[in-house]
């Protein structure tokens, strides 16, 4: 694919490309919408990527251009307050990036750039965040600059609100800084990644509903209505329990004072709506743990187990789910997985069920007669149902 990409950068810009960039995807594997407040998740990077060919320029422009076309070419000058494009276009992940160099490391020599992806869009594995952290790895490196992966992450997803997501800093953390072979327990303020091997025998099964949710566009809004209901639950549970607010900020905060079976009875009280997204950030936060720990001793089971809790406490407290991720969780149980779950912000995208060596082909088969074979041809430009393979945070090369 690289070289590929480096002649097509050459016939559009008319020499070689200096430098290529990648930037993994990401599959969260559990801990969905609890970045945010605080609380760890247990991500890992995919195989699938982000591609950026490029060569510094002598000024502070940026050209880029996608190798598909239904993204058209954009160019725009680096700087700390960057005009943004109309909602929805993917230049804004670029310019998010941009900005957000520029702001943090006073870069100011831009570049040309062409861009290609094997993650599909709006599946919630993160193709946006890994153009952003991609754009940020090829401005550091045009402007001779060094930056550790984590402080990079932090800054990124810091940067990323440029395009209105009130996001958390999960997916920029696992981008940047995964190791293969392995998913990642992140914890937040302050970023680490603590990596946890995945046992040889464990297939993680990736399948697309075909139903896109695009966080900067239409299902933006239903994203952050609900992270505006879990900080309102939170401070209400605090004030009722008489904590300082300044002293709990966070659902961290609040846990590492009040034990999650506690805090949930003192949320009793709440509004319905309310109530369901204190349940789920709380129950979510324990379902981590466990499954840190079902993860190092290889059980599968264990594992399986508590995807299949989260999924339902998606859908039910979190309602990010919808009929078609529900569709292919349950066919994915019913042919063998140990678990599965909606995976990414919901709404749309992608499950991920836990396989076994010896299972893995018996649910894809099962997702092919039972899903996709009533909805037309599932690959288009990407394959839209495959293993997760865990890869290696974003890196940048000379060429």
């Amino acid at each position: 694919m690289t070289a590929d990409l480096e002649r097509h950068f050459e016939e559009r810009y008319g020499s070689r490309p200096t430098h290529v960039v990648r930037a993994p995807g990401r599959v969260n594997l559990i801990g969905e919408h609890i970045d945010f407040a605080g609380l760890p998740v247990l991500p890992m990077a995919l195989q699938r990527e982000v591609r950026i060919a490029f060569r510094p320029r002598e000024d502070g422009l940026i050209l880029a251009a996608s190798r598909d076309s239904s993204f058209a070419p954009c160019h725009f000058e680096l700087g700390a307050s960057i005009e943004p494009y109309e909602e929805g276009d993917w230049g804004n992940y670029l310019k998010a990036a941009a900005q957000g160099m520029a702001l943090a490391y006073g870069v100011d020599r831009g570049c040309d750039a062409l861009v290609e992806s094997s993650v599909p869009v709006a599946a919630g594995l993160s193709s946006s965040s890994a153009l952003v952290i991609g754009t940020a790895v090829a401005l550091a490196a045009a402007n001779h600059r060094t930056i550790d992966p984590l402080e990079l992450a932090a800054r990124m997803a810091d940067a990323e609100r440029y395009v209105g997501t009130r996001g958390g800093g999960m997916d920029h953390a696992i981008i940047a800084g995964a190791r293969a072979g392995c998913a990642a327990r992140v914890d937040f303020d302050p970023l680490r990644l603590e990596p946890v091997p995945i046992p040889p025998d464990w297939r993680f099964l990736v399948a697309d509903s075909l139903v896109q949710a695009h966080k900067s566009g239409g299902a933006r809004a239903g994203y952050n209505r609900r992270r505006v209901e879990t900080d309102r639950a939170l401070g209400a549970v605090v004030a009722r329990l008489g904590l300082a607010a300044r002293d709990v900020r966070s659902y961290r905060d609040l846990l590492e004072r009040v034990p999650g079976p506690e805090s949930l009875a003192a949320a009793a009280f709440l509004p319905a709506d309310l109530l369901k997204r204190f349940r789920h950030v709380v129950t979510e936060a324990a379902r981590v743990v466990g499954a840190e720990v079902t993860l190092r001793a290889d059980s599968p089971v264990g594992f399986g187990m508590l995807m299949n809790g989260s999924h339902a406490s998606l859908a039910e407290d979190y309602e990010v789910s919808i009929p078609e991720l529900d569709d292919l969780v349950r066919i994915a149980r019913d042919a063998g997985a140990f678990g599965a779950r909606v995976t990414g912000a919901g709404m749309g995208g992608c499950i991920v069920a836990l396989c076994s060596a010896g299972t893995v082909d018996d649910v894809r088969q099962a997702m092919d007669d039972r899903y996709y074979a009533a909805r037309g041809p599932k690959a288009g430009p990407f394959d839209r149902l495959f293993v997760a393979e865990p890869a290696p945070g974003a890196s940048v090369a000379r060429t």
